[in-house]
């Protein structure tokens, strides 16, 4: 999206009200939801229930408002860390009076598209509204009858979110909508193909891929919500999670990845070709959403994605160097004396090998690998000290999950074993700091 320049004095105060990384605060009022017979006749169609529960899965419904392994799909009371306190997203469920069971359509339609609930009560923007502003109406029909007709009621009540003082003030959330959403439906490019647009649309909209993988402005604003933004899915960075550049970069974006790994990786979380695999949040993403999507919106995405251009490019690849040939041979026969060298032999090749290209459908390869050539070191430096896991999908490979070494390495370790793997292999990326670690690693134990 263009640089908005609306950004007035309101919009200004209203930056230190403006909260993410919240759930979909949506409250039930009193009174039946005002549906004509034959909308509420039309609502209970099991085609268009059916293609709601689908557009349910684009749009990672379940994401925020489940709890794994516990709740009741859609219930709420997933909490969520944030800087200003912790936040419980809300019951989603048509159940009438902890849920939406209550909501007509208009109330539906404006809480997703407007971020505003019964009764003028605004939602924090983490409840990705900016982006399901654009849904067409087709779509929200769909999605509001599966969920007063295909999902389960649940009488449950979350626990309530009560952020400190001015955070709690959602009044002041007017301002920052005024100042930084576009309320506009998805408009398709007559210059690009059906392909494209359909990528786009579900990139834009119900994938909400922006809230995480867009950097954030000062007013914790997405810095663009389509392609005309130079900064839009350039990366970004959530709960200590750095989500990596969607672009054409070929160091750190999707540059060398072709339609098809885009696609296998959505699909079960694994590059086909790449050895790429999700990691931290992306793991729930594919489990909850990306797994179901079907084959066409799949290539879609990805044709979308690969027509971005190159842009935020970091870090660079060269596996046919002189230095990354004489590397891999120093490594398979123990010659390297590189710092961090050691510590990669003894606790990372078992899994990533001596060429760190990793096993397909295994392990991840370190070798070219984005994350690896991002600037934003964040996620290398919490796999190390916490670990991780390879999502659990339906048809893809086994689960498995990387041990976390906090315990077992010190601050300047982590750095040289990551800087190590960071400048390997043909891998050009610069090395991280100890005091990178020590931050992180303060962060993470709050």
């Amino acid at each position: 999206m263009k640089r908005i320049k609306r950004r007035t004095a309101y919009a200004t105060f209203a930056l230190a009200l403006s909260i993410a990384l919240t759930g979909l605060c949506v409250r039930s009022v009193a009174g039946p939801p005002q549906v004509d017979t034959d909308d509420a006749v039309a609502l209970s169609d099991p085609a268009l229930i059916l293609r709601g529960e689908y557009l349910a899965k684009l749009g990672d419904c379940a994401g925020c408002h489940t709890v794994r392994k516990q709740g009741a799909p859609f219930a709420g009371g997933l909490a969520m860390g944030s800087p200003f306190g912790t936040i419980y997203s809300t019951n989603i469920t048509p159940d009438p009076q902890t849920g939406i069971g209550r909501y007509s359509y208009a109330d539906f339609e404006r809480a997703l598209r407007d971020g505003v609930a019964p009764g003028g009560k605004r939602l924090y923007p983490a409840m990705p509204y900016a982006s399901f502003t654009k849904i067409n109406d087709a779509d929200m029909h769909a999605l509001y009858a599966y969920f007063m007709h295909g999902v389960q009621p649940v009488t449950h009540r979350p626990p309530e979110t009560k952020l400190p003082f001015p955070f709690s003030q959602r009044w002041g959330l007017a301002f920052w909508d005024f100042a930084f959403v576009r309320h506009e439906r998805f408009i398709p490019d007559s210059k690009h193909d059906a392909l494209w647009n359909r990528g786009a649309y579900i990139v834009q909209s119900l994938g909400h891929c922006g809230a995480c993988h867009t950097p954030r402005g000062p007013g914790y604003e997405e810095r663009g919500y389509d392609e005309s933004s130079k900064l839009y899915l350039t990366g970004g960075t959530n709960d200590h999670w750095f989500a990596p550049n969607l672009t054409g970069d070929p160091g750190s974006g999707l540059g060398r990845l072709s339609p098809r790994d885009i696609a296998s990786f959505l699909k079960s979380g694994h590059g086909s070709d790449t050895h790429v695999v999700a990691f931290g949040s992306m793991v729930e993403v594919v489990e909850d959403s990306a797994q179901y999507f079907n084959d066409e919106d799949l290539d879609s995405i990805a044709h979308y994605l690969k027509s971005l251009p190159a842009r935020e490019p970091s870090g660079a690849y060269a596996p046919g160097s002189p230095e990354a040939h004489e590397t891999a041979i120093s490594l398979k026969t123990g010659d390297v004396e590189r710092p961090g060298a050691g510590l990669y032999m003894s606790f990372c090749a078992k899994c990533h090998h001596a060429d760190g290209r990793g096993e397909s459908g295994k392990y991840p390869a370190l070798a070219g690998n984005p994350t690896v050539l991002a600037s934003d070191t964040s996620s290398l430096v919490r796999l190390v000290l916490k670990g991780g896991s390879s999502p659990q999908t339906l048809k893809g490979p086994v689960h498995r999950k990387m041990p976390a070494f906090a315990d077992q390495f010190t601050d300047a370790e982590v750095a040289r074993v990551l800087s190590f793997v960071r400048g390997t292999w043909g891998n050009r990326a610069a090395p991280v700091s100890t005091r990178d670690v020590a931050v992180l690693r303060g962060k993470l134990k709050k």
